[in-house]
């Protein structure tokens, strides 16, 4: 049906419109144009002094998709990684870190994408069409072969290993994540990670944050993990093996999981104190940091354990000790990251404290005279108190930290007082949680919590290469 308008409401209707305006609004304004772009490379490093190399600039990581497939027998790696980004700036060409292992395809946002291999480590990926600035965009790398083959330069730097039974590991610091997946391997760009894992029926693969899926078909496993709060990428892990797995869970419900490599079973006894211990930490550096807790213990000779987000991975040799430390880094390392390699006593040096606070709180240990009696040896020895605990020089990270570091933090705590330190242990975290810091920072917060000039302090302790002067080196109930 169709109605007709009276020819008086015609006229009125033609007369409103004339002199009020009673038509319907004119359409939106068309937005304007975005500005032209300027494409450009991104950095191949990211500026760190000591590895100028390490990461790459240009985005930053949102998320690790890291898909893999691993056949212990033949010790070969299949990777179907997918790295979630951020343009910053407008990219047409940026960097991913990948070392030894061969890439088949490079897709981004769907588009396949040229990809050369530079230096030691760098694939260059340039995408069909330029990224603006503050796009998210998805770069897909498919790769493979044997990444225990791919140099690596020791010391701290295990790179991809095979276990004594056949199963694999990975740890290493400052490179890790590099020899397995493509990645942004510097820790001032940490991301969240997702792993999902494929192995043949009878191996297990545990890894960082929550298990999130397992399935079976075929005569192959796979398994999820998912890591949401951000990590560095040295910290991220995968471990595959018969292991013999512990599933508990925090008081609040954090589900926690400890697997046991053959051979280490006989660490389940350290492994179920993980509660005990996380609500011990939780009393001196407030709430626990992150979602997931556990550990991987292996049956490996190897010389380090490892802050491994979440799920710390340690050698043969660990003792409850061990624990402590490593799960004291899920505060000091892991959640408040190091901003370059010179930083590390930010983590070494805090977690290492943890120690001594534990054995003062566990065994009733009188940490002054412990602080005396290491006092006492290490007065005449030049070589204790050379080496410096910040701007060390690459490749002298971990010189120092450990035992130096220990002795410093106490004194620093007898310096300010115990109720500043016990504030500085807990508001240091979480004013920085899930972020990144540099040693100035830290410097620059404890003087400012304390209301204490402590230059000369830091100076003498952490930047010094001689034994500090007395007025330093016995602060406090120390010059009794």
């Amino acid at each position: 049906m169709r109605s007709r308008v009276p020819a008086a409401g015609l006229v009125l209707g033609v007369i409103c419109a004339l002199i009020i305006g009673c038509s319907a609004d004119p359409p939106p304004a068309a937005p304007p144009p975005p500005p032209p772009m300027n494409p450009a490379p991104g950095a191949s490093g990211a500026g760190d002094p000591y590895y100028p190399m390490d990461g790459n600039g240009g985005y930053d990581a949102v998320e690790y998709q890291v898909g893999i497939t691993y056949d212990p027998a033949k010790g070969r790696l299949d990777g179907d990684t997918t790295v979630i980004a951020k343009a910053t700036q407008d990219l047409n060409r940026y960097n991913l870190d990948l070392r030894g292992l061969t890439v088949q395809s490079v897709e981004v946002e769907g588009k396949p994408a040229k990809f050369a291999r530079e230096g030691e480590f760098e694939l260059v990926v340039t995408p069909a069409e330029p990224i603006r600035n503050g796009t998210t965009f998805r770069t897909k790398v498919l790769y493979g072969g044997d990444p225990s083959a791919t140099p690596k330069a020791g010391g701290s730097e295990n790179g991809w290993q095979k276990s004594k039974d056949g199963g694999a590991f990975i740890v290493g610091e400052p490179h890790s994540a590099s020899f397995w997946y493509p990645v942004n391997e510097t820790p001032r760009d940490k991301a969240m990670f997702t792993l999902t894992a494929r192995v043949p029926d009878g191996w297990t693969v545990i890894s960082n944050g929550r298990e999130i899926q397992k399935t079976s078909a075929n005569g192959w496993s796979t398994t999820s993990w998912q890591e949401r709060t951000p990590v560095a990428a040295y910290l991220t892990t995968v471990a595959i093996d018969k292991f013999t797995v512990d599933r508990m869970s925090l008081p609040d419900g954090t589900p926690l999981v400890n697997a046991y490599a053959p051979g280490a079973e006989d660490r389940r006894d350290a492994g179920r104190r993980l509660p005990e211990i996380i609500g011990f930490l939780t009393s001196k550096f407030g709430p626990y940091p992150m979602d997931a807790a556990g550990g991987i213990y292996l049956d490996e000779d190897i010389h380090f354990s490892l802050e491994t987000q979440t799920r710390p991975t340690y050698a043969k040799w660990a003792e409850l000790i061990t624990v402590v430390h490593e799960t004291a880094h899920q505060w000091f390392g892991d959640s408040v990251t190091l901003n370059s390699w010179s930083d590390i006593c930010l983590n070494e040096c805090l977690a290492s404290y943890a120690q001594w606070l534990w054995q003062e709180s566990r065994d009733n240990e009188n940490l002054d005279d412990r602080y005396r009696a290491a006092l006492e040896i290490m007065r005449g020895s030049p070589d204790f108190w050379t080496p410096k605990l910040v701007g060390m020089g690459a490749g002298q990270e971990f010189h120092g930290v450990y035992d130096k570091g220990i002795l410093a933090i106490h004194a620093l705590r007898r310096k300010i007082g115990e109720g500043a330190f016990a504030r500085l242990l807990k508001e240091w975290p979480a004013a920085y949680r899930n972020a990144n810091a540099s040693w100035a920072d830290f410097e620059a917060f404890t003087i400012k919590l304390s209301e204490q000039d402590l230059r000369p302090f830091f100076d003498a302790w952490f930047h010094g290469t001689v034994i500090p002067p007395d007025a330093e080196l016995l602060p406090g109930t120390l010059r009794g």
